[in-house]
């Protein structure tokens, strides 16, 4: 997720779009602040609804976690995940590392029986 300036909306209103239309969400601050998100418009949001698309979108980005993303779209968990995966997106987000570890993890308790 980018973060432009009201001042960059002038000078990169062009990149802001090239993201929407690559499907990334950008927010725009004010002195620092958040003011508003920018949300690609796309087949996602028209069929899931605004609240649901944005969180799919912020889980993907790993700015929310799953139950944070049901909350926001209003879902309970089960929900979210069904429309988490509809959407192409993967509930399990681990890279290969954290897949080694625990796997690692697996293997020793099945040793301890």
């Amino acid at each position: 997720m980018e973060t432009f300036t009201v001042r960059d909306l002038r000078e990169r209103t062009g990149e802001l779009i090239r993201g929407a239309e690559a499907g990334k969400l950008s927010i725009v601050t004010k002195h620092g602040n958040p003011v508003f998100v920018a949300v690609p418009f796309d087949d996602a949001l028209l069929e899931s609804g605004v609240r649901t698309s944005l969180a799919i979108k912020l889980f993907e980005d790993g700015t929310l976690t799953l139950g944070q993303a049901a909350k926001l779209a209003g879902l309970a968990i089960e929900e979210m995940i069904e429309r988490t995966g509809a959407a192409g997106v993967a509930v399990v987000q681990q890279t290969p590392d954290e897949l080694d570890d625990e796997l690692e993890v697996i293997a020793r308790h099945g040793r301890r029986r």
